[in-house]
């Protein structure tokens, strides 16, 4: 079960399920996800087996479904280290174009309590969208974006678990010489 807002200071919990994005189905067009987002609600787009993108909800313009997220999508963008990009942004974005399938994801509402959207998300999108972004794999990807939007704390799960794994690799040879 996952918690959402649902207004300021009012929390709703919700099973998960990835949601496709279809034209008919209903008022934003999404099916198999709970009938309604809320702005700030934390949306995960699966890339592949290990790894997802992730955005925050930001409301609907036109009757059309948008999201905040980190991206280097551009042309431009160069990587001069492993993992890191220049030229990343905040973008804005029909939530269909970043992916078509996706989860609200508010992981950490029991750890910290989620930040109101009006009164301090959305600014801070508006604002990050103006300035430039270094993207970087370990420190600043889409997850620690969202989080520290939605939160005001950077954290990603999918890191926590590489760093998980190759400390238990580095660990291994130590532990089984002796000494």
């Amino acid at each position: 079960m996952l918690q959402y807002l649902s207004a300021p200071g009012k929390c709703f919990s919700s099973s998960v399920a990835f949601a496709s994005v279809k034209k008919s189905t209903s008022s934003m067009g999404l099916h198999n996800s709970h009938p309604k987002l809320y702005p700030g609600d934390i949306l995960e787009f699966p890339r592949n087996k290990y790894f997802s993108q992730f955005g925050v909800y930001y409301g609907e313009r036109d009757g059309v479904p948008y999201v905040a997220h980190l991206t280097c999508r551009d042309s431009e963008t160069k990587f001069v280290l492993f993992g890191r990009a220049l030229n990343a942004a905040i973008k804005l974005d029909p939530v269909d174009v970043v992916g078509k399938k996706y989860k609200v994801n508010n992981y950490l509402d029991e750890k910290h309590p989620p930040r109101d959207f009006y009164s301090h998300i959305k600014a801070e999108i508006e604002e990050a969208m103006t300035k430039p972004v270094t993207y970087d794999i370990l420190f600043h990807n889409s997850e620690h974006q969202a989080t520290l939007l939605r939160y005001g704390v950077k954290k990603s799960e999918q890191i926590d678990k590489v760093y998980a794994k190759i400390a238990q690799t580095w660990r291994e040879p130590f532990v089984k010489k002796k000494f």
